[in-house]
């Protein structure tokens, strides 16, 4: 292969051989990559018959654009398994590695190209207010800043299980490749849940929050969950408001953590308690906005879900107009509410 005596090659009969320059074969053999097998007299550089498919390789990882560590990584592993040691999956991390970023940057890519033609498709007097809202979100976005708004808006003290599952519920997954509108959409939910605080405190956390308690709450949020869950459903398929499993698991969820029944009365109590809770509708607003797919009916969240579910009581208790809200309570008369403690309201994310 080479016209030395020895059958090694030089720097330069190795570069050529390979198609790289010998400034390229130095850079490797300098950091471990490609052994020398020799210094000839003159103190240059020799390499054996070998160095030619491990210069390939090398090239092909590189070409993979695996860091020069990786590469190494994988070579040192290679040259374990040729003498028997060594149980290999350097490449096979390297690779899965590498496209967990290159997907990172994709999505970085695509958010920003959204973007750009959201301030290009805007009308001129809009752009100024529209730049200043996506230049404020990184690309890929983060969705830290809604986890921390859900997490000072929470009960203090709710067990960490519970957190997770809200959060699960409450902050949106991302698309891969967004709109221009779902970009504009998560920016302005990012400046919604970053705003400063207004004169309540900007949480708006229903009062129970300071009743409850971190364990009832969890009980709370865990029933909720199942009854949106249900409620979802109803949404997707175009369901009046109305009386329902989802409906009863709703009410159940309220009752049970108060630990009382299910009674008229505790449902006109619970209505009207809910009905003066704080809302937060834009951040469902936007919220359905990010997650829904182009010119498809908006997808439920927890808030739409819970104003269907305020919705399916009112309606209901509209309809037991003229019946005796002590129905299903023995002989105790009970006012509105009063199923609950002294001072709770419910808890709701809206």
């Amino acid at each position: 292969m080479f016209s030395s005596y020895d059958g090694l090659c030089t720097i330069g009969e190795l570069a050529g051989q390979t198609g790289v320059s010998v400034r390229t074969v130095r850079f490797y053999s300098d950091r471990g990559l490609l052994p020398e097998a020799s210094r000839s007299a003159g103190g240059h550089r020799r390499y054996a018959p070998e160095a030619v498919e491990r210069l390939r390789m090398i090239r092909a990882l590189r070409g993979l654009d695996l860091p020069v560590a990786e590469v190494r990584r994988i070579l040192d592993e290679q040259d374990a398994r040729d003498v028997g040691a060594g149980e290999g999956g350097a490449l096979e991390d390297a690779v899965a590695g590498r496209l967990r970023a290159l997907g990172s940057e994709l999505a970085a890519l695509r958010w920003r190209e959204a973007a750009l033609r959201l301030v290009q498709e805007s009308p001129p007097a809009e752009r100024p207010d529209r730049l200043r809202l996506v230049g404020a979100v990184a690309a890929p976005p983060s969705t830290a800043s809604l986890a921390r708004f859900w997490r000072a808006w929470l009960p203090p003290r709710m067990p960490a299980r519970s957190v997770t599952a809200f959060l699960e519920a409450a902050v949106p997954d991302l698309p891969d490749d967004p709109r221009p509108a779902q970009v504009l959409a998560f920016a302005r939910l990012h400046a919604y849940v970053t705003r400063p605080c207004d004169g309540r405190g900007g949480r708006y956390q229903p009062q129970a929050h300071g009743v409850a308690g971190a364990r009832a709450s969890a009980v709370l949020y865990a029933g909720l969950a199942e009854a949106y869950d249900l409620a979802g459903g109803e949404l997707r398929r175009d369901a009046e408001p109305g009386p329902g499993e989802a409906l009863d698991a709703f009410v159940d969820a309220y009752a049970s953590t108060y630990g009382t029944c299910d009674t008229a009365a505790f449902r006109h109590g619970l209505a009207g308690r809910l009905a003066d809770d704080p809302r937060i509708d834009r951040y469902w607003e936007l919220t359905a906005e990010v997650i829904s797919a182009p010119d498809d009916r908006p997808e439920p969240t927890p808030g739409s879900a819970h104003d269907w579910l305020l919705a399916s009581l009112e309606t209901q208790l509209g309809a037991m107009d003229g019946v005796d809200v002590r129905e299903g309570a023995g002989s105790e008369t009970r006012s509105p509410g009063s199923d609950a403690p002294d001072g709770a309201r419910a808890i709701s994310p809206r």
